[in-house]
């Protein structure tokens, strides 16, 4: 005995190809690494956000606040060209991204830190004093 797969009508197989294709074959999986990951980290007295772009200096960074909003924006063009070299085929590498993040009120703007290390983007949001979560341990008498 075999097994034969039936489609009951000829759109179900153009459905299933739709509905089973990674959403990076339509738009591209340059689409999506353009795009670093960052890690968004809530402590009682700040924020931490962390974005990984590794093989990028600390100069490519541009990190602003605008209109209560954290910007963190690269743009980096990177070729190596070798003279002497006939090429058939030549790729240069570009990296531009922008991420935007808003402050809201509980953020202490004017002590904004940031560093980067080992391909890590770290910056620092305190919290205003009034938005800091006391713990306290209460004795019960």
């Amino acid at each position: 005995m075999s097994l034969i797969k039936y489609n009951s009508h000829p759109s179900r197989t153009l459905f299933d190809q739709f509905f089973n294709t990674n959403i990076g074959d339509f738009v591209g999986n340059d689409f999506f690494k353009n795009q670093p990951s960052v890690n968004v980290v809530e402590s009682d007295k700040a924020f931490r956000v962390e974005l990984a772009a590794p093989g990028l200096e600390k100069e490519d960074f541009d990190v602003q606040i605008e209109k209560d909003q954290l910007l963190i924006s690269v743009e980096k063009e990177q070729s190596n060209t070798e003279e002497g070299e006939q090429f058939t085929r030549r790729e240069f590498g570009y990296h531009k991204f922008q991420r935007s993040f808003n402050l809201g009120d509980q953020i202490n703007q004017e002590n904004i830190e940031a560093t980067y290390d080992n391909g890590i983007l770290t910056i620092q949001l305190p919290k205003k004093a009034e938005a800091q979560i006391i713990k306290r341990n209460i004795e019960i008498s």
